[in-house]
């Protein structure tokens, strides 16, 4: 199911669960969610799905939104991690009640272990990972019990022990719950809960060799945490039951309750993590935050805000039902957001000369034009005007059709806060290649005082030829060429060749000479910019075009 846009507010289904649940507890009702992210990559435009959908929630019922880094896994984690997912929270506007780690649990998820095998739910499994896989079964056919899944209480107790105690080498041995092997729900077939991996934690450094699995850990942290409503994706429904499992056969007074929503699921964008990852090992891509990726990084690296992100997921809505969501929504909801906010400048990405042969000689004008055209307190800003200018080769046309509204020979054109022009000529290289048009203007034609009478259809943007300034804009485009890339084989064959194009001095207006790194402008008719600077060189990386343009070029592939 593809899908543009939804009404949140009849799709809210947790909101409307959590509305009656307060109906039917009345003082006794509590919110308390948690965002639970693993640190082993960048946070991508899916987990804002559920950073908003947490945090919103405890914000709109009064409660309170626990971040808890999932840091389970030192092998793939990072410190570097850890602080990208703390800025792209707050950079998305929230702030969180408390900072939580798994790690800080580790001593009383220790104690769990002990408890359940002291409660003969647990044991230490001495087979290989692949026979524990293939003892599993499939969804067809029933698991079958490990030969050590009847070991003594107190063969265990001294095995998990000898385990903590790092007298045992990686993949010797697990410890795994003791649920039933013959269960419909492959999960709950004596799920491993804890293995063996000697190796450096981030935070604990060496006190630990042993460490939790997800859904141990998980559930037993919100637990601690106090967690009402443990929100996550729909892949999770199936480890409901384990969820639940582990919550109520060990000591904690909190049953918090898992609910499932659909994930975001986008076109022409990639959304695994792993995935993501490798495409960074590979130099595929520039960096976690290359503004081509769907990263939270680098979409704030490309000009994306993050209210415009905030609007775009509430447009989405919350259901549990699979659907497909058009990339279109997402860059609509940027422009809604950049055309209320950015002020207006006139860039020239594809310079050609204009000669303006009846403007006098070494002559030069300041004329006004407005920051904004629909808000008046923006300010203005001078625009210089002389006898030489440049236009964009684009809204030149020298046999142009009848619908061609730019300028084409013996035709005019308005040239936006300036005069209307009059092209009689056109100056070709050796390649027949038009390097130069030859024009005229009329002097009664300014913008804002007009008394010419003349009525013409097209306006275009122009830079003044004598006093502009230079800079190189970087063209960002999708990066896949498949609508489901996380299907497709991630090979350069894979990417969409043209997802970034480099246009070198590029000419801009004179009032863009001190723009601030980060400050966005939408240039006219071209789209909207975001100002970066590498290397001290100024540049523009642009955030999305001013229409959607990818329905014509798919069309041409």
């Amino acid at each position: 199911m593809i899908m543009e846009n939804i009404d949140i507010d009849k799709t809210h289904f947790i909101r409307e669960l959590l509305k009656e649940q307060k109906t039917n507890l009345g003082s006794k009702f509590k919110v308390q969610t948690r965002f639970p992210p693993e640190p082993n990559g960048y946070l991508h435009i899916g987990h804002a799905k559920a950073i908003c959908l947490s945090f919103d929630l405890a914000n709109e019922f009064n409660g309170s939104c626990y971040l808890r880094l999932d840091d389970t896994n030192p092998e793939k984690e990072s410190q570097e991690f850890v602080d990208g997912i703390l800025e792209d929270v707050q950079w998305l506007g929230y702030k969180w009640d408390a900072l939580t780690y798994t790690s800080n649990y580790f001593d009383q998820l220790f104690d769990f272990g002990i408890e359940l095998i002291n409660k003969n739910l647990a044991y230490v499994d001495h087979l290989s990972p692949d026979e524990i896989r293939e003892y599993r079964g499939t969804l067809k056919e029933k698991g079958k019990n490990s030969p050590y899944r009847d070991r003594s209480i107190d063969e265990n107790m001294e095995l998990f022990s000898d385990m903590r105690l790092g007298k045992m080498a990686d993949s010797e041995c697990v410890l795994r719950a003791k649920i039933d092997m013959g269960a419909s729900n492959i999960n709950l077939r004596d799920p491993v809960i804890y293995r063996i991996k000697h190796l450096n934690h981030q935070r604990t450094v060496d006190k630990w060799c042993i460490y939790p699995m997800y859904d141990f850990a998980h559930s037993l942290s919100d637990a601690l945490e106090g967690t009402t409503h443990s929100l996550c994706s729909l892949e999770f429904e199936d480890h409901r039951p384990l969820y639940d499992w582990f919550i109520a056969n060990v000591s904690v007074e909190n049953k918090p309750q898992q609910i499932e929503f659909s994930r975001l699921n986008l076109l022409y964008t990639m959304l695994s993590k792993r995935k993501l990852k490798h495409l960074v090992d590979q130099n595929l891509v520039n960096g976690w935050d290359d503004p081509r990726m769907p990263t939270l990084s680098g979409l704030r690296h490309r000009g994306y805000t993050s209210d415009a992100i905030k609007d775009f997921i509430r447009r989405t809505g919350v259901t549990k039902k699979f659907h497909t969501v058009e990339l279109s929504l997402l860059e609509g909801c940027v422009r809604d957001r950049l055309n209320h906010s950015a002020h207006r400048r006139m860039a020239v990405l594809s310079p050609l000369k204009v000669t303006i042969e009846n403007y006098p000689e070494g002559q030069e004008e300041i004329l006004i034009a407005q920051n904004h055209p629909q808000q008046n307190d923006s300010g203005a800003r001078e625009l210089s005007f002389g006898r030489t200018i440049y236009i964009d080769e684009n809204d030149f046309m020298e046999d142009a059709p009848s619908k061609f509204f730019r300028l084409s020979v013996d035709k005019e054109v308005r040239l936006r806060s300036a005069y209307i022009i009059h092209c009689h000529e056109v100056v070709k290289d050796a390649t027949e290649r038009v390097v130069e048009l030859k024009c005229t203007y009329d002097p009664n034609s300014k913008s804002g005082s007009d008394t010419s009478g003349k009525k013409v259809k097209g306006t275009i943007h122009w830079v003044d030829a004598s006093k502009h300034i230079t800079a190189d804009a970087y063209l960002y485009d999708r990066l896949f060429l498949e609508l489901h890339p996380d299907n497709a084989d991630l090979e350069e064959s894979a990417l969409n060749a043209n997802s970034l194009v480099i246009i070198k001095d590029i000419k801009l207006e004179a009032a863009l000479d001190h723009v601030q790194n980060g400050e966005i402008f939408q240039f006219e008719r071209v789209g909207y910019f975001i100002g970066r600077y590498i290397n001290g060189k100024l540049c523009f990386y642009r955030t999305t075009t001013l229409r959607d343009t990818w329905q014509k070029i798919k069309e041409k592939l």
